[in-house]
């Protein structure tokens, strides 16, 4: 796995940049200079993220999301070496 988050990036299963393996390394994301943890999706290159407004949701469930447009950074919180090891250490667990 590269060292470097996607450019493109989201939490929802039904969305096709929904990536899991991703997703569970961790990804850090910094707005405006501001690191933010309540984003629903972002995209470095066109420089927007995607967030929560509030607990409102749609008649569907899903959170009603606004878009943000500015410098978006984003980065693995943890490394592949240590997803790795938490992947091994799973599995290792279900088969006890």
């Amino acid at each position: 796995m590269s060292d470097t988050p996607p450019d493109r990036l989201s939490v929802n299963p039904s969305s096709p940049y929904f990536t899991r393996e991703l997703l569970e390394r961790g990804v850090g994301i910094k707005f405006k200079g501001v690191e933010r943890r309540d984003v629903e999706e972002y995209c470095i290159s066109e420089g927007w993220v995607r967030v929560a407004l509030g607990k409102k949701t749609d008649r569907k469930g899903n959170p009603l999301t606004i878009k943000l447009v500015g410098p978006v950074e984003a980065w693995f919180q943890s490394g592949a070496d240590a997803a790795a090891a938490d992947t091994a250490a799973d599995e290792d667990s279900t088969e006890a």
